[in-house]
């Protein structure tokens, strides 16, 4: 919903958003009229086949996303190719609960009907496992509770991986 735009530095020179569900695009557009009125693209487009150009972004932001894409791996890769090299994933997704087995188990529960219910949201997800698997080096991350969130979804890794330099 593009709840995310305000923390954005004015002096970003060019600020996309991608957005598969057409449905959400009318609410991330009325968000960026408030916070981003004039600066901000907005696509149509699904995250598993970005239509852009190899290496043509600095950085790509993916807030509380990862969870819900088809293919975590396809994304992963288009976000590495879109990316220039040394160009950097931030990330803020929730995650499987590794460290809180009793937590971990009712994710597994419930996840088959959350994803029905939660626009293909996997509570189980191992993200950070699966961007460096997508070859990106982690330059920091951090895991987390997210405060007020529903338990299911408390559990959050945030970092910045980089694309490698040739």
């Amino acid at each position: 919903t593009g709840a995310n735009l305000r923390h954005f530095p004015a002096a970003v020179r060019r600020l996309v958003a991608t957005e598969p569900d057409t449905y959400m695009i009318p609410k991330l557009r009325a968000r960026a009229s408030l916070d981003r009125p004039s600066d901000l693209e907005i696509l149509e487009a699904g995250s598993d086949k970005l239509p852009f150009p190899d290496e043509s972004f600095d950085a790509v932001v993916s807030t509380l996303v990862l969870c819900s894409v088809e293919d975590l791996d396809r994304t992963l890769a288009e976000v590495k190719r879109v990316l220039k090299p040394g160009g950097a994933l931030v990330y803020m997704e929730h995650v499987a609960a590794d460290d809180r087995p009793d937590r971990l188990v009712w994710q597994r529960r419930v996840e088959p009907f959350w994803k029905r219910v939660a626009g293909n949201c996997h509570l189980t997800r191992r993200t950070g496992a699966a961007i460096v698997r997508a070859g990106f080096a982690i330059e920091h991350e951090t895991k987390d509770s997210m405060r007020k969130a529903n338990p299911l979804t408390r559990a959050t890794l945030r970092g910045v991986a980089r694309k490698p330099k040739r």
